[in-house]
């Protein structure tokens, strides 16, 4: 099939083979857009964003040996102007924003319809959420604020430290260090803000405690 001078050229990164064969598959037979490539990583993101030049890049937001986010902040360092769309099958507040600060251009349901996907590749100067993934999103920050500050009640004082150290960036060892304990009771303390904050990764935590005021933003 010829291809226009026009078309939109797309990376996918997608761990899963049998979806990303489909997306490939379906991505192709559209006539202004190409798929350059597939990876599995985000190792193999960033390389193939370097190799191929994509215009869009449609990122699993849980990667083996990375997530997405990180994937999205690193290529948007080497190519600012790759327009980076997150797919997540459990979209969250606290995902939808750091996925934004990371410099992602818009939030797809993975299991949404597949029109929803090709508007987003073709929107351009524009964020966008899809309409299912949106609701999502806004029913639970309806009911965030509460929620969060019950569950910042709900944290000790040592944890309160430890969180204080994640937002500067300290791991497990470190914070250990800092504080003179093992890097298993470090780790415990985190493994139980992130139960209590309701959050799926450090970086979430840490995002919820900045924008509602519990910890500093970064300087």
């Amino acid at each position: 099939m010829s291809r226009t001078k026009t078309e939109t050229r797309v990376l996918l990164v997608e761990d899963q083979r049998t979806l990303a064969e489909a997306l490939t598959i379906a991505l192709n037979a559209q006539p202004d857009l190409t798929c350059v490539g597939a990876a599995r990583t985000t190792d193999e993101a960033v390389s193939l964003t370097a190799a191929r030049c994509p215009d869009v890049v449609l990122m699993d937001i849980h990667l083996p040996g990375g997530d997405g986010i990180d994937g999205t902040r690193q290529i948007k360092a080497l190519n600012p102007a790759v327009r980076v769309f997150i797919l997540t099958a459990d979209a969250t507040p606290e995902q939808f924003a750091c996925a934004t600060e990371a410099g992602a251009t818009g939030f797809l349901a993975k299991d949404g319809p597949f029109p929803e996907v090709l508007a987003a590749i073709r929107t351009r100067g524009r964020a966008m959420v899809a309409g299912g993934t949106f609701a999502v999103l806004t029913a639970d920050l309806r009911q965030d604020a509460c929620e969060r500050a019950q569950s910042w009640a709900c944290l000790t004082a040592r944890e309160r430290e430890v969180l204080a150290l994640m937002g500067e960036g300290l791991g497990s060892q470190a914070i250990a260090e800092h504080l003179g304990m093992s890097r298993h009771t470090a780790l415990g303390h985190v493994k139980r803000i992130l139960a209590k904050l309701k959050v799926h990764s450090r970086r979430e935590a840490v995002g919820v405690a900045v924008r509602t005021g519990l910890l500093p933003g970064p300087r």
